[in-house]
């Protein structure tokens, strides 16, 4: 990817995790765009110790630009300061500073929004410490549709060679059939269909969608939601020209013989699509929100309290998701 003078914002996450680490990390090498840190610089200048690398820090100033060059000095980093609420301690998540991460987040969101950034990249964070200190958290993806008062948006992972979206989030097995609805599943492969052709350049997305139920539904043997909610969906949008295959059995979807003809699948549920998707490509995989008003992927792993501090976190996942933010904007910007 060409150098960029896009602004993308990167929440830190989680501070006693790894996404302090990585961001460091990176600022080691050359990066392709303009980048963004939003954390708590004390805090940013403390782990460089621990790990051992250089870190030099540039306030985020909105008036001037980010150059390229400044992005290729090793250790520079540009930060927009939020502090946290208490001191920060590897490994040892604290809900006292369960404001300090929701409000970098609600800067980066509200910068997006705004024109400041023309993208986020997020870091993880610890939903349970979030949970613990009182806010109703279920992940980044429901808090940036909440905070951009967006009616739907869609999870998707993507690793080279597969792309995974989400009828259902962060919801208990328990609930997922009640939210398999006429309505979600039309949105939901209308958002995909529209964002693969804007911010991907397919001009013709080829989907393809599991059936809720083993073997999808075996005719009704195994549960009605397929023949009954799925796959009249599907028909529906078949009539407007979208290429859908399904409802498949989950369990030989992900096959070359249906994955190498297709640019997307569109799971019903969590651990339906994602297991695959993370055995694919883990380490070199990145979570998107498709349907916001602006860009934003994110890392596709988790906080790794006990890798903090040690030098052992590795910073593939972050890149990945900094240069699909970009390909993503240049792609719209074409569009």
């Amino acid at each position: 990817m060409p150098g960029t003078n896009y602004r993308i914002a990167i929440t830190a996450g989680e501070p006693t995790g790894i996404g302090p680490d990585i961001c460091i990390m990176l600022a080691q090498q050359p990066r392709p765009t303009g980048q963004v840190v939003i954390a708590d610089p004390v805090m940013l200048e403390q782990r460089a110790a621990m790990l051992g690398l250089p870190l030099y820090i540039r306030t985020f100033d909105p008036d001037l630009a980010i150059s390229i060059d400044q992005q290729d000095e090793p250790g520079l980093l540009t930060v927009l300061p939020v502090s946290c609420d208490r001191d920060v301690h590897c490994g040892q998540p604290d809900p006292e500073n369960a404001a300090y991460v929701l409000e970098t987040l609600r800067i980066a969101a509200r910068g997006c929004q705004e024109g400041v950034f023309d993208a986020l990249v997020t870091a993880p964070v610890h939903k349970g410490i979030i949970n613990d200190a009182g806010f109703t958290f279920t992940g980044h993806t429901e808090f940036l549709q909440d905070e951009s008062s967006t009616d739907h948006v869609v999870m998707m992972l993507a690793t080279p060679g597969l792309r995974v979206a989400l009828v259902t989030t962060h919801l208990p097995l328990v609930q997922v059939p009640k939210a398999i609805t006429p309505t979600n599943v039309e949105k939901i492969l209308r958002i995909v269909h529209t964002e693969l052709r804007r911010s991907f350049a397919i001009n013709d997305p080829r989907l393809l969608v599991c059936g809720l139920n083993p073997h999808a539904g075996e005719g009704g043997h195994l549960g009605h939601e397929d023949d009954e909610i799925i796959a009249p969906v599907l028909e529906l949008l078949r009539r407007e020209e979208m290429q859908l295959l399904g409802p498949l059995p989950a369990d030989t979807l992900f096959i070359p013989k249906y994955l190498d003809n297709a640019d997307a699948v569109v799971a019903m549920y969590h651990d339906q699509g994602l297991p695959v998707l993370k055995y694919k490509g883990f380490g070199n995989a990145v979570n998107i929100t498709l349907g916001l008003p602006y860009v934003r992927t994110s890392v596709d792993h988790g906080t790794a309290v006990d890798l903090a501090g040690s030098g052992r976190a590795e910073t593939g996942s972050l890149r990945y998701a900094i240069e699909t933010a970009a390909n993503m904007i240049a792609s719209q910007r074409r569009a």
